[in-house]
Order: C-alpha cells, then structure tokens, then sequence
C-alpha cells in the first residue's frame, strides 16, 4: 500500500486526529527504515524518443541532461551507458550512447538514468579475478567479493542506499592499479545477508558492525592496514568503524563519497523526493528515528567529526539531494588537517564518479599515493 493511501485511511479513521497522524507518520517512515532494493525499474517522464547510431534521445528533464557518464535501465534488465549531452531541443535530450547490453531500448520505453555504468562481477563485468567469499557476522555470514592484490594496504568497500557491491565496480580498475587487495561487502538486510532482528534499517548504528567484521576477516587474510571505502550510508558505517571499531589503529585512512551525516534531513529529503508533503515528511522523519532508535547525539558527534583521526577524503558536492553538502563543507573545514573534500558540481545523491569521472579518479589517485 502507498503512503499516500495509509495516510488517507488514517485521516478518515474515526479512531481521531492523533492516531491518523501517528499512522501516516509510520508509513512514510517505512521510505527510510526499508530501503529500495537495487535493480532496474521504471520511472514515469522518461522516455525513449528515438534512437540512432551513437545517439538516444530521452525526454527533456534536468535529470536527463545532467552531466556525466549514466546507465539507461527498463524493466527486463535492460540496461545501456550513455555519455555527454550532444544535444537538446524543445522536447528531446540528446546523448551519446556509449554501449547497449542486449537488446536497445525501443521508441516509448520508460526508463530512468541511474549510476550503474557496470552490472554483473568483477570478472564479468571487467574481466579482474576475484573470489566469493562471507563475511561473518554476529547475525550470519555475509556475501563478498575479494578482489586480489599485492600490498598488504588492503580496501573494504561499502555500497550505499538502494545499491549493492556493484557499486565499486567503477572504481576497481583504479584500486588494480594500485595493487591493492579489495573487499567488497554486504551488510545486514542485503539480500543473500541476514535480516536485523526487526527487519528495519538503523542508519548505520548498528550495521557498522557488520564492516568491524570485514575489518576481522581483512587482518586474518593478511592485511596490515586498511582504507574503509564507503558510499552514502556505507560512507555513515565506515567512518562509524573508524572510529569506534576494536581494530581502528589499522585504519591508514577513508573515503566517503556522498555520507549521510545529518539523518533528521535525509530522511526528510527522501520522502519529499517521492512526493510527501512537507508536513508529514517532518513527522516521518521523527517516527523513522523512533523506531530504528536512533541516538541522536551519536549522529551529531559522527557529523561533527569526533573520533576522526586518519586522511579521509570526502567526495561530494551541493547538488546532492539527499545527504547535505553543508555537513560535509563542514567536516573538512573542521578538520582542514586531515580531510580533503574533493567538491563535485551538478551531481546527484552517490552519483559523484558518475558526474566527473576523471575529476573524481583524479581525486582519488591523489589521496591513495602517499598511502601505500
């Protein structure tokens, strides 16, 4: 059932004012304590128009004409990358495309502009050994990826929001380059990992554990040192586990592109995003927080950078619609010693690479050299 359709029931109960809004508070809340799973869906407004060689031409939004590298996906696991913008009209954005998986998108098809340039594994998707491995944790194995390398400065890394460990995907020929062994991990309520206890999500105050975990197999398979690499809420955990892991004296440094730090204001965004009125995004939000029992004063001192005390590299930029830029502006000036933030304009949410992919490897190539 729709928020919009719990909210309506509730306003019409007879059980009072109270109650409804207590009902439609919780529903919205489920945006943010049960996230989207990842994988192609349709979304209305977006539209293939025509296609050419080299070329498609989608429905003009601000969404369709942001800069960068994007994948095309449609429902049957279509899936496309499309480049630069070449042209727009009154109604069409036209951009370069770069590389069809299957079957092209045919005139009409709904489809949506997401970051996942790369589907599949390591190895399918870019030809790099690997090896399934598990994560155990204190609920259950966890499924990973180990991707090999020489130096014993090893990166575990964290997909974000509404993602998977595809998510690193990207990013891999560049940490090969390097040598350096990859971990890419799943945490609590990923699917093929344990569910919580109460099957919700905790914005990272207790999936951190999960990464503590990685920490424990990384050193037990010949790590000395560890980068923690996270995305969005996997960017939350990672620098939780730096802080606050029994192991953080290995962790050489971190890289947080798009961190949730200022939950209260994700969350709000999130349902806003989906078409909730402001109101009761606002109470959403406070049942969110309720029911994951989220310590707020634990989030502000995360925020605020205490514990911090290793290079870390902050990849974000003010067109991020979910996690607030301002935070991150504020960390790094904080903490100008040890954090640099690497600014990305005209990116959205964990869309940082996918905006300036040279800028941000670039970024990258530069915080990893004096580390290894």
């Amino acid at each position: 059932m729709r928020w919009g359709t719990v909210a309506a029931v509730a306003a019409a109960s007879a059980v009072g004012a109270g109650a409804a809004a207590l009902l439609a508070g919780r529903a919205v809340s489920e945006i943010a304590v049960r996230p989207r799973r990842p994988g192609p869906a349709s979304v209305g407004g977006l539209r293939v128009h025509s296609t050419a060689a080299g070329r498609v031409a989608l429905t003009r939004t601000p969404q369709a004409a942001r800069r960068g590298t994007y994948a095309l996906e449609w429902d049957g696991d279509g899936h496309a990358v499309v480049g630069d913008v070449l042209e727009t009209t009154s109604q069409t954005v036209v951009r370069r495309l770069d590389r069809v998986d299957g079957v092209p998108p045919a005139v009409g098809t709904k489809v949506r502009l997401t970051p996942r340039v790369l589907t599949g594994d390591p190895l399918s998707a870019l030809g790099l050994d690997y090896a399934d491995t598990w994560v155990r944790g204190e609920l259950g194995p966890m499924p990973a990826w180990y991707v090999p390398g020489v130096r014993d400065l090893w990166v575990i890394a964290v997909h974000g929001l509404g993602a998977d460990r595809q998510q690193v995907l990207p990013l891999l020929p560049l940490l090969h380059g390097f040598s350096l062994p990859v971990l890419a991990v799943s945490y609590r309520n990923d699917d093929g990992a344990p569910p919580s206890p109460d099957g919700i999500g905790h914005f990272g105050q207790t999936e951190w554990r999960d990464v503590e975990a990685a920490i424990g197999l990384a050193l037990d398979s010949g790590a000395r040192h560890l980068v923690l690499y996270g995305w969005s809420l996997g960017a939350t955990m990672a620098l939780q586990a730096a802080a606050r892991s029994s192991w953080r004296d290995a962790v050489r440094g971190l890289v947080l592109d798009s961190p949730i730090l200022d939950w209260h204001t994700t969350v709000r965004r999130q349902a806003t995003r989906r078409g909730v009125p402001a109101a009761l995004a606002e109470l959403g939000a406070r049942a969110a927080e309720g029911r994951a029992g989220v310590d707020l004063d634990s989030l502000d001192r995360l925020a605020r950078g205490d514990g911090l005390h290793v290079p870390t590299l902050l990849l974000h930029g003010p067109g991020d619609t979910v996690a607030p830029w301002r935070t991150s502006q504020r960390l790094a000036e904080r903490y100008e010693d040890l954090v640099t933030l690497h600014t990305v304009q005209g990116a959205e949410h964990a869309a940082m690479w996918n905006a300036d992919p040279d800028g941000y490897e670039e970024a990258l190539r530069r915080f990893l050299t004096p580390l290894v």
